[in-house]
């Protein structure tokens, strides 16, 4: 009975926390030879997370150009893998809680119901382990690709000792570190 109440809430949050997210670098590039000094640069990313598709202008120092950079990684299949599941397991919740309150006498009555529930719950609690397991890992992908030190490797002018590049701005982790969190949180649940 704790399954029906607090299954479909955690999903919820791991599903909502993950499909919804965006983050946001800067990034601050000092030419030593003055030509672009002091340029901000603001890479933001999201949800479904194709990084490779994710671009920004960076200064070239030693011209009057800029370099068009791209991020590295397509973490899409974890991230959509994992939302995927967890909505498929939100809306099985709403259905075997409805089945619980007002279905229970034809429920019981019939070894079938609670024999097909119980092989769907085994269904998507080995799922969500899965989805959660790929998550995690792309997750922690993601922070490593999204790194500042990472991001001002890929800047050319970043890469010469001359010139000064820091990051300004990182991006804020907690809310997909939720998901992940809710993600274990659910799988906790369902084996009650």
């Amino acid at each position: 009975m704790c399954m029906v109440i607090f299954a479909p809430i955690f999903a919820i949050c791991a599903f909502a926390t993950c499909g919804g997210y965006y983050g946001h670098l800067q990034v601050k590039v000092d030419c030593a030879a003055r030509r672009h000094n002091n340029v901000s640069i603001n890479i933001d990313f999201g949800y479904p997370f194709r990084l490779q598709q994710v671009y920004f202008k960076a200064p070239l120092c030693e011209a009057k150009r800029e370099e068009i950079v791209f991020l590295n990684g397509d973490f899409s299949a974890a991230a959509q893998f994992f939302v995927t599941v967890g909505v498929l397991a939100f809306l099985y919740s709403l259905l075997a809680t409805i089945v619980y309150v007002f279905y229970q006498n034809k429920y019981l009555k019939n070894n079938r119901g609670p024999l097909v529930d119980f092989l769907v719950t085994v269904t998507f609690s080995l799922t969500w382990l899965l989805s959660s397991c790929c998550w995690a890992k792309s997750l922690t992908e993601i922070k490593t690709a999204t790194n500042p030190t990472e991001v001002l490797l890929l800047i050319s002018a970043c890469r010469e000792k001359e010139n000064r590049c820091a990051a300004t701005q990182e991006p804020f982790w907690s809310r997909l570190n939720t998901s992940a969190l809710n993600s274990t949180s659910v799988l906790k649940q369902r084996k009650k």
